[in-house]
C-alpha cells in the first residue's frame, strides 16, 4: 500500500482548482485508492485535492507588503526602482512634493494595511533559489534570511503573521513600491550608519536560533561537571568502609597526589589504545547510520562483539601469564581518577577542534555557550579520518572495561573471603550484567538511532559517561559484594532470576520490533501492528511494545536494573544506588524524547500520547 505524506488534521497549504493559488487547509481523510486527500478551506469549502496539489507549511514563505493595489504597473519596474530612500537624502527633483497632511494619510494607511491579509503576485518566470533558511517540521517558524535588501550591506528581519500569504519556494515576491521602505522593527537590531550628509539604516538579522537548554542551563551543567566526579569518589569511599552509614559521611578523603599514580595512569592508556585498535580491524559489517543535515550517512564498523571476544581471550591469556588482577581492585580509587583525568583531556580537546568545525558537523543540541557546549558537545560527529570518537566510546572501552571489571570483582571476593567458588550473590550479578554487556554488542546497530549518537555532540557529558560512569558506578553492586557479602537462598535467587528474565524479555523485544520497524516499515512480519502516519513521511507504532507504554525499553531496563541489585541483599541502601540514578536518568531521558518528538511529529504525536498515555510505568501517568 502507498505511502500517504500528510496524516488527517494536518494544517498544509492546498492550491486552489485551476489556480496557482494556496491556501491554508485542513486534511480531512485520504482515499488509499484514488490517493486523493479530501480538505477543507478556511471557508468551509471541502475539495478532494491531488498529493502534488498540497504542499506543508514549511515549503512557504512570507514578505511582507502593505499595498492592495494589484496594478501591473506598478509591478513591471526594476528592483532598483523599489529601493527605498534613507530619512536625509533629499527627493529627486523629478518627484512632486506631497503635502503634510497627504503624507500623514499614507502613513495612517499604511499601518491599516500592515494588519490586513498581505497581497503576493506569483511569478515563476523568474526563478530565484532562496539562501540561508531554517526550517522545522509542522508549521513551525521558518527562519530565512534575505540577501535582496536596499543596500549590499543592509539586512532585514520580518515579523511573520499568521494572516500572511504564503508560495512554495520556487516563486519569487515582487512588493509593491510603496511597500519597499522600512519602518523599524526591533531597536536592537536598527543600525543607524551616518556617512557625510546621508544616513541609511540597515537591518540585522539574528540568525541565532532560540534554543531550550537542557539540565539546568548553563549553572546546571557547570555544577553537574564539577559534581560527578567529586560524587563518584565519594560513593567508592563509603563503599569500602567496613559500616558504611550517613552517620560516618563524609568517609575520610585522601590526599590528591595519593590518587595519582602514573603507572595506573599508563595501563588505562593501553587499555583504551587496545580497544582503539581493535575497533579499527577489518572485520565486521559496515553499516550507514542516519542521514545528517546536508544529506550524508556516516559509515560504521560493527565490531563491537568481536572485540569483546578478542579482549575475553586476551583476559584469559592473562590467568596463564600470571597477571595480578586483584592489583584493580586495591587500586580502584586510583584507576577511576585515571579515568576521570583522561575524559577531562579528551573533552578540552573535542572542544577545542569542535570550534574549527563547519556550521553543518554541529550538534543540534550545541548553543554557543562555552560552559555548555563544554558539557553537551559541540561537534556532533568528532572524527580522525575515519575513526569515529563518539561511536568508538559509547560501547568500547567502559561497557567492555564493565565487564572486566566485575570479574576483578569476582576474584576479590574469593581472595578477601577466602572462598574456593563465587557466591551466588556474586554469580548473579555478574552473570546478569555479562548478558547486558552481550545483547548491546550484538545489537550495536541499534546505537546508531538513539539520541546519543543523532542529537548530543560529544562532550564532557559522554566522555565521562562512557569511560568512568558506567565502567564504576554500574559495577557498583560487584564492588559492594567484595566487603559486604550477602549469603542469597536459593527461593530467593530463583525469584531474582525471574524478574531479571522478565525485564530482558520486555527490553529485548521492544528494542527488537523498533530497530525493524525502523529498518522496513512495511515488513509483513508487522503488517498486523497499528500505526499513526505523520507529516514527516515516518509513522508511529501504537500496537505491539510500543502500544502498551511509551517507552517500553526503559520499563524493561528498570526491571533489569533492580534485579541487578537486589543480590546485594537490604542491609545497606548503597547498592540500590543504581537503581535510584537509572530512574531519574531515564524520566529526564523521557522527557527529553517528549519534547523532541513533540516539536518533531507536531499534531501526529499529540494523537499518540492520546492513545498510548503512559509513558514508561504501566497505569502511571
Amino acid at each position: 500500500m502507498p505511502s500517504r505524506k500528510f496524516a488527517d488534521g494536518e494544517v498544509v497549504r492546498g492550491r486552489w482548482p485551476g489556480s496557482s493559488l494556496y491556501y491554508e487547509v485542513e486534511v480531512l481523510s485520504h482515499d488509499s485508492n484514488s490517493q486523493l486527500y479530501s480538505v477543507k478551506y478556511k471557508d468551509g469549502t471541502e475539495l478532494e485535492l491531488k498529493e502534488s496539489d498540497i504542499k506543508p507549511l514549511t515549503s512557504f514563505r512570507q514578505r511582507k507588503s502593505g499595498s492592495t493595489s494589484s496594478s501591473p504597473s506598478r509591478r513591471r519596474g526594476s528592483r532598483s526602482r523599489s529601493r527605498s530612500r534613507s530619512p536625509g537624502r533629499p527627493p529627486k527633483g523629478s518627484r512632486p512634493s506631497v503635502s503634510a497632511s497627504h503624507q500623514a494619510d499614507i502613513k495612517e494607511a499604511k499601518k491599516e494595511a500592515r494588519k490586513e491579509m498581505l497581497e503576493i503576485k506569483l511569478t515563476p518566470l523568474v526563478l530565484k533559489p532562496f539562501g540561508n533558511s531554517i526550517s522545522r517540521y509542522n508549521g513551525e517558524p521558518e527562519h530565512i534570511e534575505r540577501n535582496d535588501v536596499p543596500h549590499k550591506n543592509a539586512q532585514e528581519k520580518f515579523p511573520l503573521s499568521q494572516e500572511s500569504c504564503y508560495i512554495p519556494t520556487q516563486y519569487s515576491l515582487h512588493p509593491r513600491r510603496e511597500e519597499v521602505k522600512l519602518k523599524e522593527i526591533d531597536s536592537k537590531e536598527e543600525k543607524i550608519v551616518t556617512k557625510g550628509s546621508t544616513s541609511l539604516r540597515t537591518f540585522e538579522v539574528t540568525a541565532t536560533q532560540q534554543k531550550d537548554l537542557e539540565f539546568g542551563g548553563v549553572p546546571g551543567v557547570f555544577l553537574i561537571t564539577l559534581g560527578l566526579p567529586a560524587f563518584l569518589f565519594l560513593l567508592l569511599l563509603m563503599c569500602k568502609q567496613e559500616e558504611p552509614s550517613l552517620l560516618n559521611f563524609p568517609p575520610p578523603l585522601p590526599a590528591l597526589y595519593d590518587l595519582w599514580e602514573t603507572r595506573i595512569f599508563g595501563a588505562y592508556l593501553l587499555w583504551f589504545f587496545l580497544q582503539a585498535l581493535l575497533y579499527l580491524l577489518p572485520i565486521g559489517k559496515v553499516v550507514e547510520g542516519t542521514p545528517l543535515t546536508d544529506g550524508r550517512r556516516l559509515k560504521y564498523r560493527l565490531n563491537g562483539f568481536y572485540a569483546f571476544i578478542l579482549t575475553s581471550a586476551l583476559v584469559g591469556a592473562s590467568f596463564f601469564w600470571d597477571v595480578e588482577l586483584y592489583y584493580v581492585y586495591s587500586h580502584f580509587l586510583q584507576c577511576a581518577f585515571a579515568a576521570t583525568v583522561f575524559s577531562v583531556v579528551l573533552s578540552v580537546y573535542l572542544y577545542a577542534r569542535a570550534l574549527k568545525a563547519p556550521r553543518d558537523e554541529l550538534s543540534p543540541a550545541s548553543s554557543g555557550n562555552a560552559v555548555y557546549d563544554f558539557f553537551i558537545g559541540r561537534e556532533l560527529n568528532p572524527r580522525i579520518g575515519t575513526f569515529d570518537l563518539k561511536y568508538f566510546c559509547e560501547l568500547r572501552p567502559g561497557l567492555i572495561g564493565w565487564v572486566v571489571i566485575n570479574l576483578v570483582m569476582l576474584l576479590a571476593e574469593m581472595k578477601l573471603q577466602d572462598r574456593t567458588v563465587p557466591s551466588l550473590a556474586m554469580i548473579l550479578v555478574n552473570s546478569f550484567q555479562l548478558l547486558y554487556v552481550v545483547d548491546a554488542l550484538w545489537n550495536e546497530e541499534a546505537l546508531l538511532t538513539t539520541m546519543d549518537i543523532i542529537h548530543d555532540g560529544f562532550g564532557f557529558m559522554l566522555a565521562f559517561g562512557d569511560l568512568v560512569w558506567v565502567p564504576f558506578i554500574y559495577s557498583f553492586q560487584a564492588f559492594y559484594l567484595v566487603s559486604h557479602p550477602n549469603e542469597l537462598s536459593w527461593p530467593m535467587a530463583s525469584l531474582i532470576i525471574a524478574l531479571k528474565l522478565c525485564g530482558f524479555v520486555i527490553f529485548r523485544c521492544a528494542n527488537s520490533q523498533k530497530n525493524a520497524f525502523r529498518k522496513n516499515p512495511t515488513d509483513p512480519k508487522l503488517a498486523h501492528l497499528k500505526t499513526i502516519h505523520t507529516a514527516t513521511g515516518k509513522s508511529l507504532l501504537v500496537s505491539g511494545w510500543w502500544g502498551f507504554v511509551r517507552h517500553p525499553n526503559y520499563l524493561g531496563d528498570l526491571i533489569m536494573a533492580l534485579a541487578w541489585s537486589l543480590p546485594c541483599g537490604f542491609n545497606h541502601i548503597l547498592p540500590y544506588f543504581y537503581v535510584i540514578y537509572f530512574t531519574i536518568l531515564l524520566v529526564h531521558r523521557e522527557a527529553r524524547d517528549e519534547h523532541h518528538c513533540r516539536k518533531k511529529y507536531g499534531l501526529a504525536w499529540e494523537k499518540y500520547c492520546q492513545r498510548v498515555p503512559y509513558r514508561i510505568f504501566p497505569y502511571i501517568y
